[in-house]
């Protein structure tokens, strides 16, 4: 469950149910690192509301609000958006999920986003996922698009990764020396990278399996029997027998 952060003076995140703890994953990784494709996938099998901070982004940009024509020339330049808007396009979308599980990709893009996010939002991510792949592969994708965005170019491509050298790496640093990060091979096949991040999803779950009071001992040595009530679209009491030892 994600960690409880003291919020100070500003108004948290669900403030009107100060009981509620909202489930946060970050999911980390380059520009074309593969963030975009497992993401949707993944999150609802687990019960979990996807939210991309760059559709959310792009979206704002396309509404023709004040923020949308800030957001667009920033975007534009291969910039990064003020953390103070984007934390607040995240919280909106959050709110108006009806969700407390959220997998969150392509964010927080630097140090002060995440300050701002445990601020504002009032809580730390279960976990990171970061999908690791080199600049070339991520190239190579972008370029390969079949559907090409707006700032899908090369000039803003490399923008994009110097941004994320300075700016994202120093973040997916700061959560691997907490020992949150959960790292994935994202130049592998599509499949083979689905098949990676449904083990971390998998591990979650098991996790709390072993922590709920329905985790009972069989009559076989060796062996807890386990029943948990899942919330995705796939599950409903979801059982499993475990060996251990």
């Amino acid at each position: 469950m994600g960690t409880v952060v003291d919020t100070g003076n500003k108004e948290a995140y669900g403030s009107a149910d100060s009981n509620k703890k909202d489930k946060v994953i970050f999911a980390l990784g380059g520009p074309c690192s593969g963030k975009g494709t497992q993401c949707p996938k993944i999150a609802p099998n687990f019960g979990y509301t996807h939210l991309s901070a760059g559709d959310i982004l792009r979206a704002e940009k396309e509404s023709g609000s004040e923020n949308g024509t800030t957001i667009q020339s920033i975007m534009n330049e291969g910039k990064l958006v003020p953390s103070e808007i984007i934390v607040k396009l995240i919280q909106r979308a959050m709110q108006e999920s009806g969700n407390d599980k959220f997998l969150i990709d392509g964010f927080p893009r630097n140090e002060e986003n995440r300050v701002e996010f445990e601020s504002v939002i009032g809580i730390e991510p279960e976990f990171v996922i970061f999908f690791g792949c080199s600049e070339e592969e991520m190239i190579k994708r972008m370029l390969s698009r079949k559907q090409s965005r707006e700032d899908d170019n090369f000039d803003t491509m490399k923008k994009r990764l110097e941004v994320y050298r300075q700016f994202s790496l120093p973040v997916i640093e700061y959560y691997n020396s907490r020992g949150m990060v959960r790292k994935i091979d994202g130049e592998k096949s599509i499949e083979e990278v689905s098949e990676a991040v449904n083990a971390v999803f998998t591990s979650l779950i098991d996790e709390a399996l072993f922590s709920s009071p329905n985790c009972l001992k069989s009559d076989h040595p060796g062996i807890v029997l386990v029943s948990i009530l899942l919330e995705g679209e796939d599950y409903g009491t979801w059982s499993r027998a475990m060996r251990i030892g």
